[in-house]
């Protein structure tokens, strides 16, 4: 990552969906590099949001990187839809996963970008048997060093 540099990727969770258009526009015309979308299936989570049909229609209004969020039970039954209209970059949970690995594979092979993500509670210990499946980017801490007289 560069340093310095702040990658802005907005989520369309709280949008008006009678605007989603529109408000992505503003948000691609405001500088975001790609939008997020959060994909709740009322079982991993307790919400229901958005699915394949929003993200199809995303792809219609925006060249910007659609970015999901797939905060759903066993997350491989719809990689192939996503990715068939349009999605570029997948989020996986370790929770809710039958199998990690494989979800990562998959999406490797369908040649779209994955993260892992995991819950506040969860321990980050989990991620140990993905290590080698996944980069490992840690972002760089910029300090600023002032000199002061005393």
């Amino acid at each position: 990552m560069d340093k310095g540099i702040v990658k802005l990727a907005p989520s369309i969770l709280s949008a008006d969906f009678a605007h989603l258009g529109k408000h992505v526009g503003e948000a691609e015309q405001a500088g975001a590099d790609r939008i997020h979308v959060d994909v709740m299936d009322g079982h991993f989570v307790p919400n229901i949001s958005m699915g394949v049909p929003i993200v199809a229609s995303l792809r219609r209004v925006t060249r910007l990187p659609l970015e999901i969020h797939l905060m759903i039970s066993d997350p491989d039954v719809f990689l192939d839809e996503f990715t068939e209209v349009g999605s570029d970059a997948f989020l996986v949970h370790w929770e809710g996963n039958n199998n990690l690995h494989r979800t990562l594979q998959r999406v490797k092979g369908l040649g779209k970008r994955v993260s892992v993500v995991i819950n506040p509670a969860t321990p980050a210990a989990v991620l140990e048997e993905i290590l080698q499946d996944v980069s490992i980017r840690q972002p760089q801490r910029q300090c600023s060093k002032k000199s002061s007289k005393t």
